[in-house]
Order: C-alpha cells, then sequence, then structure tokens
C-alpha cells in the first residue's frame, strides 16, 4: 500500500490533523479499532500510523475508508468541528448497524483480550483423539493456526477413507482460537456441509519448547446418529512449516493397537474415568 508521510506547509498540516480527528470520530461508533481493522481487513499498526496522523492513505485507500463509513472523500477532510457537526445530524449507517448487532462487541472484546500469548502457538499439529463416528479407533487430523490481522484463525482438516484403498474424502473446519485465563479455546464448523460446530479447550504448554498440547473437543459424531460426544484430545506440534500434501496422508482412522500410533499418543487419549470423579475433565 502507498504510503505518504505528512510534509508541507501550516495549511497542509492542519489539513492533515482534521483527517485524523475526523477519522477518530468515525472510529468512535465502534466498538474498538480492532473491529474497524478486522471489517477493512486492514494491518493493526498500519492503521494507528493514519490515526496517530504519521502518515496520510493513498487515494484507493482513502476510497475505502470513505465507502466503509459512509461520508464522501471531500466531506472526510473537512475541518473537524464542520465534519463533527454533520456526523450528528447524519444517520450513523454501518455504525448504527454494528451497534444494533450486540454479537459484534461481544467477538471483539474476545478477540483484544485473547490474542495475546497465542503467537506461541502458531503453526501446524497432529490432532488425535477416538473418534465419535468411528467407535473404538482413533482419529488424526491436520490443524494449522494462523494470525491474520489481530486474530487468530485455524483449519482443522479430515481425510477420510469409506473403505481400504477407496479415494480418501476431506472435511475441512474453519475456526477461531483464543487464550483466555490460562487456556486456549477453540471453536470451528464444518465448512463445506456446515452441519456441525465443535469447540476444543486445550492445556497451553508450559515448557519453552512446544511438543504436546492436551484438553477436550466437544462435537457431533458424523453419523446418522449425530450423538454429541466429548473425548479427550492431544495437539501434537509439527512446526511453523510443514509439507501439507504429506501431512494430510498421514491422516485418518487408525486402529488403537497402529504400531503408527505412539503408546504415549494412546494413552492420553482414552475416555476413562476414576472413580472419584464427577465429571469427564481433561488430563495435562
Amino acid at each position: 500500500m502507498q504510503q505518504l508521510m505528512l510534509k508541507g506547509g501550516m495549511g497542509e498540516t492542519m489539513a492533515n490533523d482534521d483527517f485524523t480527528r475526523n477519522l477518530r470520530l468515525l472510529c468512535s461508533y465502534y466498538k474498538s479499532i480492532a473491529e474497524v481493522c478486522r471489517r477493512l481487513e486492514i494491518n493493526r499498526p498500519q492503521f494507528n500510523r493514519y490515526l496517530n496522523g504519521r502518515y496520510k492513505p493513498s487515494a484507493s485507500t482513502l476510497r475505502r475508508f470513505c465507502d466503509f463509513f459512509g461520508v464522501e472523500e471531500h466531506e472526510i477532510l473537512l475541518p473537524h468541528g464542520q465534519f463533527e457537526r454533520l456526523i450528528q445530524v447524519r444517520p450513523r449507517g454501518q455504525a448504527t448497524e454494528a451497534a444494533a448487532q450486540p454479537e459484534t462487541e461481544h467477538l471483539a472484546r474476545l478477540a483484544d483480550l485473547g490474542t495475546e500469548g497465542m503467537e506461541r502457538y502458531l503453526g501446524y499439529y497432529f490432532e488425535y483423539y477416538l473418534s465419535m463416528a468411528s467407535p473404538g479407533k482413533l482419529l488424526r487430523t491436520l490443524v494449522c493456526l494462523e494470525q491474520r490481522g489481530d486474530q487468530v484463525y485455524y483449519q482443522r482438516t479430515e481425510r477420510m477413507e469409506a473403505h481400504p484403498g477407496a479415494r480418501p474424502s476431506h472435511n475441512c473446519y474453519k475456526g477461531l482460537a483464543y487464550f483466555l485465563a490460562g487456556r486456549i479455546f477453540m471453536m470451528d464448523y464444518e465448512s463445506l456441509g456446515c452441519h456441525e460446530v465443535t469447540q476444543t479447550i486445550l492445556f497451553p504448554s508450559f515448557k519453552n519448547r512446544i511438543s504436546r498440547l492436551t484438553g477436550l473437543k466437544l462435537g457431533v459424531a458424523d453419523s446418522s446418529e449425530r450423538m454429541p460426544c466429548c473425548a479427550r484430545v492431544l495437539y501434537e506440534y509439527l512446526g511453523s512449516e510443514v509439507d501439507v500434501h504429506r501431512a494430510l496422508g498421514l491422516c485418518g482412522v487408525y486402529e488403537l493397537e497402529s504400531a503408527e500410533i505412539d503408546a504415549s499418543i494412546r494413552e492420553a487419549v482414552q475416555n476413562d474415568m476414576k472413580p472419584d470423579e464427577w465429571h469427564f475433565r481433561a488430563r495435562y
């Protein structure tokens, strides 16, 4: 994106000051700057430079801002007092729309609170848990966590074979991840048929090097019964970059005693309960 440093005489400086104050006023009708950046699909540090008056946007970026906030290009450059009076008597447009959708506020607050600390968990994982659709067998999937803007997104891909030797099919789940009060919360949906939402809660790693994360997964069995199920889950860290094709080739449904599955992984995902346990609990 083209960036222009603020230069020039007093008149241009005052005009730029009006622009930054006008931009801040427009942002004030939203719940947070993070929400504005997500909706504009703009990098937060870059947007902060416009808000602080360090840079002024290119012509194309200025048009994006005006289209988003519902104002004209010449209006956003007006003296601040005049612009403020204009906005006060005008319908709020998208700002009103955002205020009328309380879920936007909730998601924006989660994003503000739940991104810090997630950067060290970005990358690829094998996910293991006892299959909800094939009782007695273990499922290995591929998960990728990545940060885009102020939010951590992830994709979870299942590789399934109807029978041995059949051409595999893939189920793709997409979701958001948050780090809140010492736990990693993940929620995704099945993106092809949109027939399932799953939630996973993981313990963070307290070691310098991330190797495995454990927790619980709640979902629905992918069968005609569609029974809600909860299972222990283990995430095995693979690295920040992998050969995705080869990694997916290792995913699928395995027999519990398969030599390709470590005994420690089988032990970690067993869904047993101790006599003194009143709830189905995750284990470190």
